[in-house]
């Protein structure tokens, strides 16, 4: 299998988190998404949405969406699991992902910035402001969905990652990027710190990642 994705993508991150989990090795390959690359034809004929990630499997079918990929990993290599088992855990475990992965990151997104700031004028600090006013809206929601709850343990679902922790840590990379004052986050911050202990995380985080730049 390949990965094509870029060392800042979010979506990218994701899945790098559940390979590292899943001991899945895949062959790694980089769009640059500042330079455009996504939108060159070669990728746009695999990834008609012109996005990263996509992931080739060896029987040259194309995967595309994260959070898709995601799944087609539980379904096919099940252990470790990154959903609980019972239905309503798994439920709880979506929608903390999609707060991360469909309330959060699309709005903060860098071409949706590029927008901003080419079709309406907004300065550096305005898009900045905008990311941090989305950021926090949705680490508010998060922070209260876990804060207290009995099945929140060392990681936002009990003491073993799971998808929602997987949306989580690439957003809050994102967080450190437009200055969002975590400390108003205790909970997440503590999910946090347990997720980059995990050598799945840690070796999936952007700088670690052949294409990084400074």
């Amino acid at each position: 299998m390949k990965l094509i994705g870029y060392f800042r993508s979010s979506a990218a991150f994701r899945v790098r988190i559940a390979l590292n989990l899943k001991g899945i090795g895949v062959e790694h390959a980089s769009r640059h998404l500042r330079k455009g690359e996504q939108s060159t034809p070669d990728y746009a004929a695999l990834n008609p949405q012109k996005l990263v990630p996509a992931m080739v499997l060896d029987s040259g079918e194309v995967l595309t969406q994260s959070l898709a990929i995601l799944e087609y990993l539980e379904e096919t290599h099940p252990e470790p699991p990154l959903l609980p088992k019972d239905p309503v855990g798994r439920a709880r475990v979506r929608a903390l992902a999609l707060i991360c992965a469909a309330d959060i990151h699309p709005i903060q997104n860098l071409r949706v910035l590029s927008y901003l700031r080419d079709k309406f004028d907004q300065t550096e600090e305005g898009t900045f402001a905008w990311s941090r006013h989305w950021i926090e809206t949705g680490f508010d929601g998060y922070e209260a969905t876990v804060a207290g709850d009995p099945k929140t343990g060392a990681f936002s679902h009990g003491d073993r990652p799971t998808m929602a922790d997987l949306c989580l840590v690439p957003q809050i990379f994102n967080a450190a990027r437009f200055k969002v004052d975590m400390a108003r986050y205790p909970t997440i911050q503590r999910i946090y710190a347990n997720c980059m202990k995990h050598p799945a995380f840690d070796a999936a985080q952007p700088a670690k990642q052949p294409d990084a730049e400074p």
